[in-house]
């Protein structure tokens, strides 16, 4: 039964807030889930004031393990130690305390500490989803919901709607303040947490209701729906006259030119035409923008992406109007999808990769798992039903299968992309069917392991780090694997800024690649971003990820010469990651404006989209960002836009970025006229 939103807190929550700040005494057991398979667990021992939590999850060969412990005063942490490592094998070792007026604390991100007269809530960087709770019911103890936290900035919570699961009576809130995007929470009537539940596939939620995940995810999609929903209404500006915008110049990737100032109209969701501008030109009831003198680039694609609301909302922020999906929950993104091109919700445009996962200890809780040949190609054929456009194999598929695989998505008109399934080479995956390899390490791999080296692990990560740096590019093995590359035609996905984030983030710095926008996103992300994913053994071992990036760089621009179609792809939702991964292609030794081409009309003649995107010409769909500066010059530039237009709609990046607590980078260009 739901009711209906109201009041900030419900009554019944106020009462056993007000009665007992403490936590309950006892064992509070959750199940970690996702893809609908349990895949870890978190108990948390609450004695008194003292709480012991032992967390472990195993997820796609990795996840995080931590032991913390929690000494509360008056709900809130006067001392909390957090051990073990993250879910890439880095080493945890974090340390809070509150004592003599002041807080103290030390994680991989930083140490500091602040004058507190009394106890404060303190947001670590590293811990188990248990703290989300705490901090939820801090909050709600709060006069207005909201309070500033230790190390810095201000948390807040908002109750969504009070219902029942399984029996339990439960209350929904939105957490805001913490990450890029709202966190949603679920209480129980006594204020402790009942589970944290996401609108994909992955859950925590209190041991005993697993049955109770699917409509926890079906709640967290409405509840989320809804709240984009709203943004979208405010956020999409779509005009029914003519759309003038004035003053820019328009970067044409086929030409790879950017010519004198032009004026560009739109009329609803097409390019009507670009002329260059002349006296009386313009008409009553037309919509005028000035563009500044700033630059006009065909929208951007990521095409790596595993999609959800709230990243389809920060890639449009980031002049991404088309993304590939290269696996996801498929019933939760044939929704979103439709949402999207409905118009309901802000988002790119989708292009849709089926995952299909083998069976083994280590499989990835995504897309679909099978246990046969004759499911993997029902499956195909599934994706092939429902408008997908590719297939993408992953880790643990038994390399018999794939040719028989790559056959049944020819003949049905899918591409086959993927990993390299364990225990079979980059050379195999081509001869057998690949169009693409997703990954730059998954195609290094083959040149560095053994053969009974196991690729579902960790090792497909630290491997690369560790040995790439060997690599002989003049070698008959690398050389044979290029000719391959040719021969077939076959495009690399290489998300060098995955590698990147993996191999040179170091605790307590902010990495190049997140220098330019870091410090315009909330606390908990910035102290995110400042950690190491691995644990380096000593200066050497650090050298040698350092050494072994720099190689991946050299391969990357090997393989622009060789002409191999490269898909700029990130393996991640910000859409900044976008902007680095461009960046990367000019470091590895592509000009901008063949980086620029890569992440515009080659993705669109990739996809077979390029006769409606790709280029700012009469009768295309209107898909494109009015930049501050020229990216052509400078690559730098993608990461300034000052205006998207996505489908005819138009909208302003610094409005999408204040919404979700994120400082603009830009302000939005003049707007004038209208009916």
């Amino acid at each position: 039964m739901r009711r209906a939103r109201a009041a900030a807190v419900p009554l019944w929550c106020v009462v056993a807030l007000v009665a007992s700040p403490a936590i309950a005494a006892g064992t509070e057991r959750y199940t970690v889930m996702s893809g609908g398979e349990v895949v870890g667990s978190l108990a948390a021992d609450v004695d008194g004031d003292l709480v012991t939590i032992a967390y472990d999850v195993s997820n796609n060969g990795r996840g995080p393990k931590l032991a913390e412990r929690i000494e509360l005063q008056d709900g809130l942490p006067v001392a909390w130690t957090v051990d073990g490592n993250t879910a890439f094998g880095g080493t945890v070792r974090e340390r809070y305390s509150w004592a003599d007026g002041k807080a103290t604390w030390e994680s991989q991100a930083d140490a500091g500490s602040v004058p507190a007269a009394a106890p404060r809530l303190y947001i670590p960087n590293d811990a188990s989803p248990w703290s989300v709770g705490l901090s939820a019911r801090a909050l709600l103890a709060a006069p207005d919901g909201a309070l500033d936290v230790v190390p810095t900035g201000r948390l807040r919570i908002e109750l969504l709607e009070e219902l029942e699961i399984g029996g339990t009576p439960v209350a929904v809130y939105s957490m805001s303040g913490l990450a890029l995007t709202p966190d949603m929470v679920v209480l129980d009537r006594d204020g402790r947490l009942f589970a944290l539940p996401s609108a994909g596939s992955s859950i925590v939620l209190r041991e005993g209701f697993e049955a109770q995940a699917p409509a926890l995810a079906a709640i967290a999609r409405r509840v989320q729906m809804a709240q984009l929903g709203r943004l979208q209404q405010r956020l999409a500006r779509r005009f029914d006259a003519p759309l003038r915008i004035t003053n820019v110049r328009v970067f044409d990737p086929e030409t790879g030119t950017t010519g004198e100032p032009v004026t560009v109209v739109v009329y609803r969701n097409r390019i009507a035409s670009v002329r260059a501008a002349a006296r009386g030109d313009d008409s009553a009831g037309e919509v005028t923008i000035d563009g500044g003198g700033g630059t006009l680039i065909p929208g951007l694609h990521d095409m790596h992406s595993h999609l959800n609301g709230w990243s389809a909302l920060l890639y449009l922020a980031a002049g991404v109007t088309t993304v590939r999906d290269l696996g996801n929950d498929n019933e939760r993104l044939l929704e979103l999808v439709g949402k999207i091109d409905s118009g309901e919700l802000a988002g790119p445009r989708t292009v849709r990769a089926g995952l299909i996962e083998g069976r083994s200890p280590h499989s990835a809780r995504i897309g679909v798992i099978v246990e046969s040949l004759e499911q993997a190609l029902a499956q195909v054929r599934w994706y092939a039903d429902h408008g997908y456009r590719h297939i993408k194999i992953y880790n643990s598929m038994n390399p018999e299968w794939v040719r028989p695989m790559a056959d049944e998505a020819h003949r049905l008109g899918l591409s086959v992309s993927g990993h390299v399934p364990a225990f079979m080479s980059p050379d195999r995956a081509i001869e057998d069917g690949y169009d693409e390899i997703n990954h730059i390490n998954q195609l290094v791999l083959g040149w560095i392991l053994g053969p009974e080296e196991d690729t579902r692990t960790p090792l497909r990560l630290t491997a690369i780090g560790e040995r790439a740096y060997t690599v002989d590019v003049a070698s008959e093995r690398v050389q044979h694997t290029l000719a391959l590359f040719r021969e077939h035609g076959t495009a690399l996905d290489p998300t060098a800024v995955i590698l990147e984030r993996l191999m040179l983030s170091r605790a307590g710095k902010v990495a190049e690649g997140d220098a330019p926008y870091l410090d315009h996103t909330p606390v908990g992300y910035q102290r995110y971003r400042k950690r190491s994913f691995v644990t380096f053994k000593s200066p050497e071992h650090d050298a040698d990820y350092v050494r072994s990036f720099a190689k991946l760089l050299e391969i990357l621009g090997l393989l622009y010469r060789q002409g191999v179609q490269l898909l700029p792809g990130t393996d991640d939702g910000t859409g900044f990651t976008v902007h680095r991964e461009l960046e990367l292609y000019v470091q590895a030794g592509i000009p901008a404006v063949e980086a620029l081409r890569f992440g515009t009309l080659r993705s669109d003649q990739y996809l077979g989209l390029d006769q409606q995107q790709g280029r700012i010409a009469p009768g295309r769909l209107a898909d494109f960002v009015l930049l501050e500066g020229d990216p052509t010059a400078d690559i730098r530039a993608v990461r300034r836009a000052r205006m998207v237009v996505k489908d005819g709609a138009v909208y302003f990046p610094s409005e999408i970025y204040q919404a979700v607590g994120i400082r603009p980078f830009t302000t939005p260009p003049a707007i004038a006229g209208g009916p």
